[in-house]
């Protein structure tokens, strides 16, 4: 774990240099601060930063020259005492161009805010479109675009936006802290317009320098299109904490809280618990009494479906209701034994009522995975475990409570879904360093992945020796178990994430918070129930 802790932070402190010293250098020379800079001069002292999506691109765009962080660096913290989402443009990093994990990562950011009813900052500072990949970033529903329409939305919602024009705001991209409502500028540095004065002399033949087309004297004093200019990088985020400091209540949640309780176990401890070896079984109630208030935890159904564990607990204050992995092998009542990480149908059939349950009483929800997937063969099939896990899956989906999910090992098949993956709105999920995620594990895809390569040979008239087919297992393993990484999952934004295991109470903290900002209007309804 101590080698896993620290290949985490060796990588943090790699992404938080961005573009590397001499483009933070070059920033400074212009009188700028940086993107992160910026963030640790906005935010309120001694107030933490949730930051989202740190590892968005690792390892990508590496023909390009790489994109840390995706040239953007966004999350949640404090300014004014006021809880909000941060977005700010990395132009250390291809002068904070967008790549298609940048708009990824923006409209994450934007979803983070709507989700929980945030209002969001925009420290605005890029080129635009980066125009190599522009047919991977440009038109879809997903792409660039849906940015402006995200604004228009989170205006008519009533989500305070407030943009900050730091440096370029080119094109399309113009849009953005144009269509919030207050949009600042940063005088000599700060400059914004639809066309650059390159692309003004060859559309139009038009002879004008970039400061006048579009800088902030121009767009204060002549246009209007920016409220105010400001002398530098300090004086403007003085402004964004002037209006933060008379933002108005809104409504909250009503999430209860009271007040924190440290766990029954340290987080040192916690590190030593959790084993290493894949496989190997351990007591998930073990781990649980690392992150929960006290270690105390009131069971739903202990004796029923044990290869879940159901509980309502206290996570620094906050009431939730965990839904677990058990990752021991357990016995039912009849003395059938039962594998630790796998879902049964009575585990399932229990978790949906939970679920159930929790919404009733409006009770956000921790899913802590450490899952294998559901139960197979014949048995389990005549025992109704597609129906039971649908039930499941089905309460899931249609939850109004807010969900978190943290994925501290396995995370296999449809286990990921029925444990809240991704694809069913977390409102946070994070994952630790040991965890892996896949449409199963490594060992059982690269034998399946080899069965069907061989045959593909063999059907082509080729045969291999044993020596070759070892060989073949050996590249198949390798590359299935780099996309198993966590940082492989956390590049592609399938994770918001990845935490050292000790941040785990401080982060869903942070996200229930956020979270108690949104009230909840919709009512729970599950549909069709799968009986």
């Amino acid at each position: 774990m101590q080698q896993l802790l620290e290949q985490l932070q060796t990588k943090l402190n790699e992404v938080k240099m961005g573009g590397g010293a001499k483009r933070i250098q070059s920033e400074h020379a212009k009188g700028k601060l940086t993107a992160r800079e910026r963030i640790e001069y906005l935010i309120d002292p001694q107030t933490d930063f949730l930051e989202i999506g740190a590892f968005a691109a690792d390892g990508m765009y590496e023909e390009e020259g790489g994109c840390p962080s995706a040239g953007v660096v966004t999350g949640i913290g404090y300014v004014s005492g006021r809880m909000c989402v941060i977005v700010a443009n990395d132009a250390t990093v291809k002068a904070g161009a967008w790549f298609p994990m940048t708009a990824k990562k923006n409209l994450r950011a934007q979803e983070v805010a709507m989700e929980n009813r945030l209002p969001i900052i925009y420290l605005v500072d890029s080129a635009g479109v980066f125009l190599p990949m522009q047919n991977e970033i440009f038109p879809d529903k997903e792409h660039f675009g849906r940015q402006f329409r995200n604004n228009a939305k989170m205006s008519a919602m009533g989500i305070v936006q407030v943009a900050a024009i730091m440096g370029s705001c080119v094109a399309g991209g113009a849009y953005l802290p144009i269509m919030s409502d207050e949009a600042l500028i940063v005088d000599q540095t700060g400059s914004i317009f639809l066309a650059g004065s390159y692309l003004v002399k060859a559309a139009i033949g038009e002879n004008v320098d970039n400061e006048t087309l579009g800088g902030a004297t121009t767009h204060c004093e002549i246009s209007g299109v920016t409220d105010n200019k400001y002398a530098n990088d300090q004086k403007c985020l003085d402004a964004i904490k002037q209006i933060f400091s008379t933002l108005g209540e809104n409504p909250k949640a009503g999430f209860d809280r009271i007040e924190s309780k440290a766990p029954a176990i340290s987080p040192e401890k916690l590190l030593e618990i959790f084993p290493q070896d894949r496989v190997k079984p351990y007591d998930m109630l073990e781990i649980l009494a690392g992150l929960v208030d006290g270690g105390e935890l009131q069971e739903y159904k202990k004796d029923y479906g044990k290869t879940l564990i159901c509980a309502t607990a206290r996570i620094d204050g906050w009431a939730v209701g965990i839904i677990a992995n058990q990752r021991k092998i357990v016995k039912t009542a009849k003395g059938e034994m039962q594998m630790g990480g796998v879902i049964y149908s009575d585990s399932a059939d229990k978790a949906a009522r939970f679920i159930m349950n929790c919404n009733q009483r409006k009770i956000p929800l921790v899913f802590i995975q450490d899952v294998s997937g559901f139960m197979v063969g014949s048995k389990a099939e005549h025992r109704g475990i597609i129906k039971d896990g649908a039930k499941m899956v089905n309460a899931m989906a249609n939850s109004v409570v807010p969900k978190f999910t943290v994925v501290v090992g396995n995370s296999y098949g449809a286990g990921n879904y029925a444990m809240c993956g991704k694809a069913y709105d977390p409102r946070l999920i994070i994952s630790w360093p040991t965890a892996q995620m896949a449409v199963m594990s490594g060992a059982s895809a690269a034998k399946t992945l080899l069965q069907i390569k061989v045959s593909s040979l063999k059907k082509s008239g080729k045969t291999i020796t044993e020596e070759e087919e070892s060989q073949l297992l050996e590249e198949i393993t390798n590359k299935y178990n780099e996309e198993l990484s966590p940082y492989y999952a956390a590049a592609r934004l399938w994770v918001d994430g990845v935490i050292d295991p000790r941040e785990t109470r401080k982060t869903i903290s942070m996200g229930i918070e956020a979270a108690n900002h949104s009230p909840i209007t919709e009512r729970f309804n599950v549909g069709v129930i799968q009986t």
